[in-house]
């Protein structure tokens, strides 16, 4: 027994109560149970995001060349309409138009091989508008490595993207299961799809360009 609690008196008392007082605390303490982490430690919650996504432009139709930057004829590339399109796209960053499209702080394209330069194509004069880059390190097939990349770079984010693989990259986003998103890209070239994550949920909305004479 400590010495402050041995003996009698006024003394004895108040060092005992204040030792089971003490006792009492820790013993409660100890038995509290487990409190969920606070927001942003250990589970913090998804960061809001803003991707837009659109496919390639028009490309030539089946056993014609494509045109490269110069007009040239070259396989793999875009038709005259596309390139077309292409040159027209940074109209929908216009801040006339920031309502509806932001000026994106990053831009994505399908790389890896030369049949998916449309991609590249269709973004390039855009992006020189923008004084960006056009980060090509992704082929078609890494949509999950991209969707991770994507959300990872300054919002808002444009992706131009091949037709197919659209969806797998919808799904790596998470955003897969939101209300109204279709299941594959429709056949249309003048599409924007806009991803949009608040509080950690995704919401879709689909915006059509007005690019070109045809456009739906």
């Amino acid at each position: 027994m400590p010495e402050a609690l041995r003996g009698s008196g006024p003394r004895r008392r108040t060092v005992l109560a204040a030792t089971l007082t003490a006792l009492a605390t820790a013993g409660c303490s100890a038995e509290e149970p487990d409190r969920p982490p606070a927001p942003g430690a250990g589970g913090a919650p998804a960061e809001d995001a803003l991707v837009m996504v659109i496919r390639h432009a028009e490309e030539p139709y089946a056993g014609s060349p494509g045109e490269d930057d110069a007009g040239e004829e070259r396989p793999g590339y875009l038709a005259g309409r596309g390139r077309r399109r292409a040159g027209e796209l940074s109209r929908l960053f216009t801040p006339t138009r920031s309502a509806l499209l932001p000026r994106p702080a990053a831009v994505f394209a399908a790389g890896g091989s030369a049949a998916h330069a449309r991609c590249r194509q269709t973004v390039a004069p855009l992006a020189a508008a923008l004084h960006a880059r056009i980060r090509t390190e992704f082929a078609v097939g890494a949509e999950a490595a991209l969707a991770g990349a994507v959300l990872a770079a300054p919002m808002p984010v444009l992706v131009c993207w091949e037709p197919h693989g659209i969806p797998r990259l919808i799904r790596s986003l998470g955003a897969h299961q939101v209300l109204g998103v279709p299941a594959a890209w429709p056949d249309r070239h003048d599409l924007v799809w806009l991803f949009t994550r608040s509080r950690g949920r995704w919401s879709f909305r689909e915006v059509p360009q007005h690019l070109l004479p045809g456009d739906a």
